[in-house]
């Protein structure tokens, strides 16, 4: 068992920009990451063999972004035990709503945690994602509860500058 780290797989390149979210809340926390373009679709094959080398490798939780039919977190879920959170990304004519659904809209017995469409879901997917490493890390638990301590921080002082 290697060193615990998060999958993240993207169903297309053009997720990046929204994914790249993830990677900088990951940079930020120290939170080790692989990531991969992979379709449930085009290659579901692969996706299944990234799933079985990441878990055995230490991958602790997946990060799936995906648009449009967004099978991609359900298919993750489908072959793994470990927590799945999924991005539904806009693309098409639905503004990301057919991604949520897909997402969101699990068969009992195989949950995807699904956070909001687009880079505010990624952002979430990443806090979401430490959240679960937290649990048995108590440096990740510190580094969450200082990141929380400076939101508030952040809101108190936009706060007192507006009735300045």
């Amino acid at each position: 068992m290697g060193t615990p780290f998060v999958a993240i797989l993207m169903g297309s390149d053009s997720d990046l920009p929204v994914v790249s979210e993830v990677f900088k809340i990951f940079d930020q926390f120290g939170v080790k990451y692989s990531k991969s373009v992979l379709s449930a679709h085009r290659s579901p094959h692969q996706v299944i063999e990234l799933i079985k080398t990441s878990e055995s490798n230490g991958c602790k939780v997946f990060i799936a972004a995906a648009g449009m039919a967004a099978h991609l977190a359900g298919a993750v879920a489908a072959h793994s035990y470990k927590p799945v959170i999924g991005i539904p990304i806009e693309s098409g004519g639905l503004g990301g709503l057919d991604a949520l659904l897909s997402t969101a809209q699990m068969p009992p017995g195989i949950p995807v945690a699904t956070v909001a469409i687009g880079k505010a879901g990624a952002k979430n997917g990443a806090i979401l994602a430490i959240q679960m490493i937290a649990i048995s890390d108590n440096d990740m638990a510190q580094k969450l509860s200082d990141y929380r301590t400076n939101l508030t921080n952040e809101v108190l002082e936009k706060n007192k500058n507006l009735n300045a």
